[in-house]
């Protein structure tokens, strides 16, 4: 199972910063990656790590103000996020994602390993996080 935590409200111009713990130990080939639904939007893929490497990806448009990370001793990913704005606000879920072997070894992918359904041990529960003046 995975939990989320750190949501909030927070002002323009903020930083929050959300967890993932995970229960029990990930398979090495494996993947967490955090996941926003907006208001009104289809929910997307945002960052995500793998558990071997730690090798990261984001979404282009939050390169640099999102930092994913991960403490394997904690079963517990991180997503630092700054400098937020009104367009951030939304439900964030963690989730396993894919996983995939690459040249530069595990890469992971922007996509759920498995569709999200409520109660799914793939997923979290989900956090709101609300930015507003």
């Amino acid at each position: 199972q995975l939990v989320e935590s750190g949501g909030g409200s927070v002002q323009p111009g903020g930083s929050l910063r959300l967890s993932c713990a995970v229960a029990g130990p990930l398979p090495d080939f494996s993947s967490i990656g955090w996941f926003r639904q907006a208001p009104g939007k289809e929910r997307e893929g945002i960052s995500c790590i793998t558990t071997r490497g730690g090798n990261t990806k984001y979404k282009d448009s939050l390169k640099g103000r999102f930092t994913i990370s991960r403490d394997n001793t904690k079963n517990t990913v991180y997503l630092q996020m700054n400098n937020l704005g009104a367009e951030d606000t939304g439900v964030y879920y963690c989730a396993r994602s894919a996983t995939s072997s690459g040249a530069s070894g595990d890469e992971c992918g922007l996509i759920p390993r498995s569709p999200y359904i409520p109660g799914s041990s793939d997923w979290g529960q989900g956090t709101q996080v609300t930015v507003s003046s």
